[in-house]
């Protein structure tokens, strides 16, 4: 009887570590957590005792403000701790809205309002209980439960990953818009009031000064009228020229206010008058198959206006163009010339107050002015039909 066969023996399955990487970065994040959750505990109940405790007095506000911003570094250092260990891509949230030149008490609320700041509170208070009990258990199960460590691991390691996504993500779109259009309500309000400020000024200065001295003059026209016939036919051909000169400052100061060449035939002749009025030659290209609304006309308008000035005044350029043109919902301006260049946002040509201006209709303001080699400054407005 012949002996049947054995089958070869079949290969092993290859070692492996009973703790691999993953694992072994998520214990270590577990047993880190003590020693965090008690920093982080320890600072924001400290901050909130003494902030509050110190209401009553001129310092307690600020102190709780400068506590917010310090609870942003510990929410980075957390999310980075969880990018390391745990493998949680979080983004950074973006940065508290600071708004210059707006004083202490606006900047103050600004702070204390910060949503990033008062979720880190939250989660390092939290952590606290949290941190005890996975400290515990981890270092405990490392010696007598090390089989199931694992397992156990994972599972406190994600409850760790869901509160990092929960607490100490960006802020969603709602609230970050909300933030933004009460900085921005706030720009608008200021270069409101400027602007009638402007208005009251060039009506006193100008057209006013003019009325008072025409009626001045009627006044002493009228004495002289019997007495020096000549004298006083003088004097109203003066008030005359005192009507026309008192007429053309109300026009200019009404084309300030809103053209009537932008009303009446749209934003490529209103350019084009402006441009006219430049010290350099400027060739206005507009491609806009339809007109825009009109409050986004008098921006691009009043845009332009302002940067052919400081071509006229600061380039020293010989050339200059302005292109204008829809791009799907968007309308964008483009003002160049071939002058000295080195222009920004900091030399004090009114480039920052249109800037500022742009930001708070969702417009954009990009300035390219290499020196020497002049200068380009593309704006971009949202687009809305005329209703």
């Amino acid at each position: 009887m012949t002996a049947k066969p054995t089958a070869p023996d079949e290969p092993l399955p290859p070692l492996r570590p009973a703790y691999d990487a993953a694992t072994w970065k998520e214990i270590t994040h577990l047993l880190l957590n003590l020693p965090v959750a008690l920093t982080g505990f320890t600072y924001a109940m400290t901050m909130l005792m003494v902030g509050a405790g110190l209401t009553i007095t001129v310092v307690g506000v600020p102190l709780l403000a400068l506590g917010l911003m310090g609870a942003r570094v510990m929410g980075r250092f957390e999310r980075a701790r969880a990018r390391v260990l745990l493998g949680v891509r979080v983004e950074e949230p973006s940065k508290v809205p600071w708004r210059r030149g707006r004083g202490f008490l606006p900047v103050l609320w600004t702070a204390l309002k910060d949503p990033v700041g008062w979720r880190t509170v939250l989660y390092d208070v939290v952590r606290l209980p949290w941190g005890i009990l996975t400290f515990t258990v981890t270092f405990a199960s490392l010696f007598v439960a090390w089989p199931v460590l694992p397992y156990l691991a994972r599972g406190f390691a994600n409850v760790d990953r869901a509160m990092v996504r929960g607490l100490l993500s960006p802020s969603d779109e709602l609230e970050r818009r909300i933030a933004e259009l009460e900085s921005d309500r706030g720009v608008v309000v200021d270069t409101a009031a400027a602007d009638l400020r402007r208005i009251e000024r060039d009506l006193h200065d100008g057209a006013q000064a003019r009325l008072v001295n025409l009626a001045m003059g009627l006044g002493l026209a009228k004495e002289k009228l019997l007495e020096d016939p000549d004298a006083a036919a003088a004097m109203v051909a003066e008030a005359h020229g005192e009507v026309k000169l008192a007429l053309q400052e109300l026009r200019d100061l009404a084309r300030g206010i809103h053209p009537a060449v932008l009303t009446d035939r749209g934003l490529d002749a209103a350019l084009s008058s402006v441009a006219s009025r430049c010290t350099v030659p400027v060739k206005v290209t507009a491609d806009l198959p339809t007109r825009p609304a009109p409050a986004i006309e008098g921006i691009a308008y009043f845009t332009v206006s302002e940067l052919l000035q400081n071509v006229s005044k600061h380039s020293g350029a010989r050339t200059a163009s302005v292109d204008v043109w829809r791009s799907d919902e968007r309308l964008l301006v483009q003002v160049s010339d071939d002058g000295r260049g080195g222009a920004s946002l900091d030399k004090g040509t009114g480039m920052k107050g249109l800037a500022e201006r742009l930001d708070a209709v969702d417009g954009l303001f990009v300035v390219d002015s290499p020196p020497g080699a002049g200068t380009t400054v593309t704006v971009e407005l949202p687009w809305r039909d005329r209703g």
